[in-house]
């Protein structure tokens, strides 16, 4: 792990570390823009086939209700129940790219700090809101793996992914519990974790972490991400601060549905099954790619994509976009360069298809 004061940081990124956002970090660029008509789909991280029928049908049945504001008490008990919490420790959000806009417009941080390469959305809410962030860079050579050590003790927010995007990487509980400390707020974007079997590692229960707030996102594994449904887990006050920062009825009548719909029994084993099957076909994926000449898989890989290096990954990606195959350029990640691409888990037929073209692109690139 380095930080920018360290030795092997390169003089610009330890410059616009102090200074803001170096130029070739988009933070605002996400997968999405990568897909095309035509294209299949391996830049966005949402399980494909869904929203399964039953869940389609839940959502669909809530259109009667459009005429009355929504009413969230249902959906946040529903949670809180899921998650062993009392209500008032949920804030069900747009997605959970809203909370961290809500962060960045409750909290004022005197030192913010961001553990990266990861989803950029928190860092660039906080810029917008106006507060300076620091960044602890994961280094690749070590599995981008987390060092408590590395943030640093002034730090009065921080926040981590978990499992990581772009990195895939799992952290364990115990290490991301050290970050913990009085007067500091932890936030840990668990987005994926409900595709880690048994959500291992998983802190989304925990009451006894001081300062914590877990970020879920019901969108990933049910594909609802033109829904826009999420929620915040955590203490109760710093809950009631998001609160006050959100503009009323947040959340939509279908979004609230949807919420309850998947945190039912019946919902929470279907997503185990899915996870399931995320692991099998990631293995798969895996092997597959460490077959491929000069293509190396970041670290250990527990989230529904993987994160890959190999020369002339830019030209590649585009090479493969003539393919028919859209992938995530991570060069927008801070800590990642134009050496970086990301892959979503797909099915194994979908996996031979890409691997086949992405061969064929790392040969002609390389050539």
């Amino acid at each position: 792990m380095r930080t920018p004061t360290e030795p092997g940081v390169p003089d610009d990124t330890r410059e616009a570390l102090r200074d803001g956002p170096p130029a070739r970090y988009d933070l605002r660029h996400h997968g999405d823009a990568e897909v095309a008509d035509g294209l299949i789909d391996l830049a966005v991280n949402v399980r494909t086939g869904t929203p399964p029928s039953w869940l389609a049908e839940r959502i669909a049945a809530s259109l009667t209700g459009l005429a009355a504001y929504p009413d969230g008490r249902a959906a946040r008990h529903a949670v809180a129940v899921r998650h062993g919490r009392p209500d008032g420790e949920v804030l069900l959000t747009a997605g959970a790219a809203e909370a961290f806009v809500l962060l960045a417009r409750a909290l004022t941080p005197r030192h913010a700090v961001v553990v990266h390469p990861q989803f950029t959305e928190p860092e660039a809410a906080l810029r917008d809101a106006g507060h300076a962030v620091d960044r602890v860079l994961l280094d690749a050579s070590d599995g981008f793996r987390l060092d408590p050590a590395a943030i640093p003790k002034a730090a009065d927010l921080v926040v981590l992914g978990n499992p990581t995007n772009p990195t895939s990487v799992l952290h364990p509980a115990a290490l991301v519990r050290e970050l913990a400390r009085p007067g500091r707020t932890l936030v840990v974007d668990e987005a994926f974790m409900d595709a880690v079997p048994g959500e291992r590692e998983s802190l989304a229960a925990a009451r006894d972490v001081p300062g914590l707030l877990v970020l879920r996102s019901l969108t990933k594994t049910w594909g609802l991400a033109g829904l826009r449904i999420g929620y915040v887990l955590g203490d109760p006050e710093l809950i009631a601060a998001l609160h006050k920062a959100q503009p009323l009825w947040a959340v939509s009548t279908p979004a609230l549905a949807a919420a309850t719909a998947c945190v039912e029994p019946h919902a929470l084993a279907e997503a185990a099954r899915a996870a399931r099957t995320v692991t099998a076909d990631r293995a798969y994926l895996v092997e597959r790619l460490r077959g491929i000449p000069g293509v190396t898989v970041a670290g250990t890989p527990a989230a529904p994509f993987v994160l890959l290096r190999l020369p002339e990954a830019a030209r590649i990606r585009l090479r493969l976009r003539d393919l028919g195959y859209a992938v995530r350029r991570a060069d927008t990640f801070p800590g990642l360069g134009p050496d970086w691409l990301r892959i979503a888990v797909r099915d194994r037929r979908t996996t031979d298809g890409f691997t086949r073209a992405l061969a064929n692109a790392t040969a002609a690139a390389t050539t």
